[in-house]
């Protein structure tokens, strides 16, 4: 197992407070606990549950808005937030807040997407690249894949990213990158001998000198 995966675990099994109401931030995150902050409750947001075997929109859709000011326009999903039934649509629907404001400096002033909710967008088919409604549906070879309704064509899934935007399927090792045998190499033995005994064993050092007697009365 790799490390990144042994994050990924620990990060599943944080355990968020009552009533903790999602955002754009990672839970663990610093802005996300700054509006959160203990012992304040914040009005509770009904939310449609989805299951997840019903879920159509992932990360790497290309979808198109439906109303507000960029309503006609498609765009690419860079975040979904399942708990709030919400996608960021890369460079729309944005706003412009101040960011680092602090006494004396009214901070930067940044553009940043806005969520959109489920009801809010939809899945272009990439066959006219038109908006479309999905369904699941299986293939003859058992594939669960998304359809659109309307052409009847298969809207395939986006292939899978990590955050930091690396597809693990296309990455190719660089001359400075460590192999993962390299990584799962073991290399170190432990042992009941302090870190100065196993350097002195390993240069062969023999230490000759003894402590002196001590008394405890």
């Amino acid at each position: 197992m790799r490390l990144t995966d042994v994050v990924a675990m620990a990060a599943k099994v944080v355990k968020l407070p009552h009533l903790y109401r999602f955002g754009t931030s990672r839970p663990t995150s610093i802005a996300a606990k700054r509006r959160n902050p203990p012992g304040i409750r914040r009005p509770k947001v009904f939310v449609e549950p989805i299951k997840d075997y019903e879920w159509k929109y992932f990360r790497g859709d290309v979808v198109e808005v439906l109303t507000g000011k960029d309503a006609g326009k498609q765009g690419k999903v860079t975040q979904v937030i399942r708990a709030r039934n919400w996608v960021v649509v890369e460079n729309l629907n944005t706003h412009y807040r101040y960011v680092g404001k602090t006494g004396d400096y009214r901070g930067t002033y940044v553009q940043s997407e806005a969520p959109l909710l489920l009801n809010q967008v939809s899945l272009v088919d990439p066959t006219d690249l038109k908006p479309t409604e999905v369904e699941w549906r299986y293939t003859e070879e058992g594939e669960r894949v998304r359809v659109s309704v309307r052409t009847g064509r298969i809207v395939p899934k986006p292939v899978f990213q990590r955050r930091d935007g690396i597809i693990p399927e296309q990455w190719k090792d660089g001359p400075k990158d460590t192999s993962v045998e390299d990584a799962l190499e073991r290399t170190y033995v432990p042992s009941l001998k302090t870190f100065q005994e196993e350097i002195m064993e390993k240069m062969g050092i023999v230490e000759t000198r003894r402590h002196r007697k001590s008394y405890w009365y």
